[in-house]
């Protein structure tokens, strides 16, 4: 694809959290994505030169988005589009075979280092892919969005300091000019992190789940207290295999102890 044509592809998507669409010359729906950057995934999308990338560069027409406010809320929603419209570039994705995992680890120079390895029963993991370049495109959403370094969590080989370092979103970990207990604590901001938000400043995001079941998620104004307008806001959605394992992996990460009656999950 050249420059022009994906400026144009891109106009008006922004650079925030939700998921996306490619769109055919037919208008038909080829692939369904989720990022905490969308306008940088989808760039990626048009700049690879992986074989499957090529296939949708040259069937893309047309672009989409939702903003989700955060990226649980974008991973159910991706889920359900998934198995409700079935793209054509998503049959990868419809399987429920995770063989990769995300695991924190420390270099010798004490920095907390993120890296994808195949799924080990004896290792508790951070996160689950369905391949390992699933992983690493994950792994790279992560390191941009906590300016985290990508020499240190070896999505980079540089002998000194890492690319972005000279773009001023790496703050020199790579060269020891941060200290790694800075660094280690927007490491772990990743990790806790568990703050659920709506798609604006005015909004919060709901996810309902009665009796331990999900059943769907929403979004209501921050200043909506009553119980019964949070429920009339949500929007329900079947329960299955794949949303099980996200709802199980966010929470693993995210210990929620705080629910109201109904089981209305805000935050």
């Amino acid at each position: 694809m050249t420059k022009e044509q994906i400026a144009e592809l891109l106009e008006g998507v922004p650079s925030a959290v939700g998921v996306y669409y490619i769109y055919d010359k037919h208008d038909a729906l080829i692939y369904v994505g989720k990022s905490i950057d969308i306008r940088n995934r989808l760039l990626q999308h048009f700049r690879s030169t992986d074989f499957k990338e090529r296939k949708i560069q040259g069937a893309a027409c047309r672009v989409g988005f939702e903003l989700t406010g955060h990226e649980l809320l974008a991973l159910l929603h991706e889920s359900d589009l998934i198995k409700k419209y079935q793209p054509y570039y998503n049959r990868a994705q419809r399987r429920t075979y995770y063989g990769f995992g995300l695991y924190l680890a420390v270099n010798p120079s004490g920095y907390q280092v993120l890296q994808v390895e195949a799924l080990d029963p004896e290792r508790e993991e951070l996160m689950t892919f369905s391949s390992y370049q699933e992983g690493r495109e994950q792994l790279f959403n992560i390191v941009e969005a906590y300016q985290l370094c990508q020499k240190i969590n070896k999505l980079q080989t540089y002998t000194k300091h890492c690319f972005q370092y000279m773009l001023k979103t790496c703050k020199g970990a790579c060269i020891g000019q941060e200290l790694p207990e800075d660094y280690n604590r927007r490491v772990q901001e990743f990790v806790a992190s568990s703050e659920l938000l709506g798609r604006n400043p005015k909004e919060k995001g709901l996810v309902y789940l009665l009796d331990g079941r999900y059943k769907g998620f929403g979004y209501c104004n921050k200043r909506v207290y009553s119980e019964k307008k949070k429920r009339e806001a949500i929007i329900f959605k079947a329960e299955n295999r794949d949303v099980r394992r996200i709802l199980r992996r966010y929470f693993k990460l995210n210990p929620v102890s705080v629910f109201n009656n109904n089981n209305l999950l805000v935050y």
